[in-house]
């Protein structure tokens, strides 16, 4: 007799009618998702036609200062260290690096403005490149969130809520609208270190992870080494003729065990070995620059020469993209300036603003930027006042997620516009919220999908990318 070992799901189905039935619906409802998913996009999706294929999201952790990129404010310059006034701040939550300051003074941009594009976009001089690309962006300044600390903040971001072990946003567009390449994973994500500050916030794997969604929905990361992916490569002495022979014998014993426990984990184990074999020629394919012009090179600056840097992770964006890679995540780590803010941000800045610019126009020439959506911001925004001391040459800035500045471009989002307006300090929005879930709800509508219909049960919850709370498509920025 085949043993049958007596995992949790077994032992609560012989546990009793009651914790049976928890146990078996629990599993028929991952069963049914697996099942779905198999062929995939989820049937029925997506939900309209779609303006954008597929994702490419610049995360900048760390959270940049809105007063030196994108949310100009001229009247700074006479209130320059002038107290923040009760009445603006409103009593507000301030984060324990500030709380206890005495004085809350002023803090002007050093950095100038200039207006760009046929739509006057305002644009701070540390971003020359992007600024010639300001009518292809949709400028938002109007961004606000409930988090006040990088890592709910950055996990809000990245899954829709605060508390980790939920879907990140990769997960749940691969998971509804399936691959577009059999030969690479669906969801993609490159990690880099900036000159801004070099004890930048920590990224944690479950920030592109699947959650309770089946695991072959989360993100896989491009390392900057030899080896990219690890465990991808053969082992010494073993040809390709023999694992393909190993894989063929493990997927019969997967099967098997298929069959038994009718685990759809397992299932997605057999999918993920196979994906790996195919990835085995895609993956040193993609790496492999030699094909690339010289002058697509010069675009995106001299540290696209540097494995592991957002230049040169910004080109392989652009490669992934070709490659109709579904969900393309870069995050690049330092801009958390509480101290010495024009020197950190202005090596932060240049570290982003070349290859950020070459990316979009890249696209744009070959094509792609018309169904690619890109998203360049971070996880909330910096304060008007001064952290720490004050003086012209220099300053800090802490936390502020009441509201801050991202941009959005390509994939059914106009081009030249900004969107919200904040007050006078850049503290309070004034015009045009645009909550992190909204911003979520919007993200899925350029890709065909009606946020509150793409949910998951879980704990109680149809769990959804866009949150529990009512949340809208943000229309007004829609081409």
């Amino acid at each position: 007799m085949t043993p049958f070992p007596c995992n949790r799901r077994t032992f609560l189905n012989r546990s009793g009618l009651s914790l049976g039935s928890v146990a078996m619906a629990s599993l028929a409802a991952r069963s049914s998702m697996a099942a779905a998913t198999s062929s995939g996009a989820l049937p029925g999706l997506p939900h309209f036609a779609p303006k954008a294929k597929r994702v490419i999201y610049l995360f900048q952790s760390g959270a940049p200062s809105q007063f030196e990129s994108f949310d100009y404010k001229p009247r700074l310059e006479e209130l320059q260290a002038t107290e923040l006034p009760d009445s603006v701040r409103m009593g507000q939550r301030l984060t324990g690096m500030t709380a206890g300051q005495a004085s809350f003074p002023i803090a002007r941009s050093k950095f100038a403005f200039t207006q760009h594009g046929s739509g006057g976009t305002w644009i701070s001089e540390l971003f020359p490149h992007i600024a010639k690309q300001a009518d292809d962006l949709c400028v938002i300044r109007s961004m606000h969130t409930e988090a006040i600390n990088h890592d709910p903040a950055i996990t809000f971001f990245q899954t829709g809520s605060q508390l980790a072990g939920r879907p990140s946003m990769g997960a749940w567009i691969a998971y509804g609208l399936g691959s577009l390449n059999d030969n690479l994973p669906s969801f993609l994500v490159m990690v880099s270190r900036g000159t801004g500050r070099a004890a930048g916030q920590p990224l944690y794997d479950r920030l592109w992870g699947s959650g309770p969604l089946p695991s072959r929905y989360q993100g896989v990361k491009l390392r900057a080494s030899s080896e990219p992916i690890l465990y991808l490569a053969n082992p010494a002495g073993c040809p390709p003729q023999i694992r393909r022979q190993m894989l063929d014998d493990l997927r019969g014993l997967n099967q098997q065990s298929l069959e038994r426990l009718h685990d759809p984990e397992i299932a997605t184990r057999i999918e993920q070995y196979e994906l790996a074999f195919r990835m085995q020629s895609a993956v040193p394919d993609l790496m492999e620059l030699a094909d690339e012009p010289e002058h697509v090179l010069e675009m995106y600056g001299p540290e696209v020469q540097k494995p592991g840097t957002y230049a040169r992770n910004c080109l392989l964006a652009r490669r992934l993209a070709e490659r109709d890679v579904r969900f393309i995540q870069l995050y690049h780590m330092g801009w958390d300036q509480h101290d010495n803010l024009p020197d950190h941000m202005s090596k932060q800045a240049k570290d982003v603003d070349q290859p950020t610019a070459a990316l979009i126009a890249d696209l744009k020439q070959r094509g792609l930027l018309d169904d690619t959506l890109i998203i360049w911001g971070g996880e909330f925004g910096r304060t008007v006042y001064c952290q720490g001391t004050l003086t012209n040459e220099t300053y800090g800035r802490d936390h502020h997620p009441r509201s801050f500045s991202i941009f959005m471009a390509g994939g059914g989002i106009q081009g030249g516009m900004t969107y919200g307006a904040t007050d006078d300090y850049g503290y309070n929005i004034v015009e045009g919220p645009v909550h992190v879930n909204d911003l979520h709800a919007t993200v899925l509508h350029c890709l065909g999908i009606d946020h509150e219909r793409l949910t998951v049960p879980f704990q109680g919850l149809d769990l959804r990318l866009s949150g529990v709370e009512k949340r809208r498509v943000v229309e007004e920025i829609l081409a």
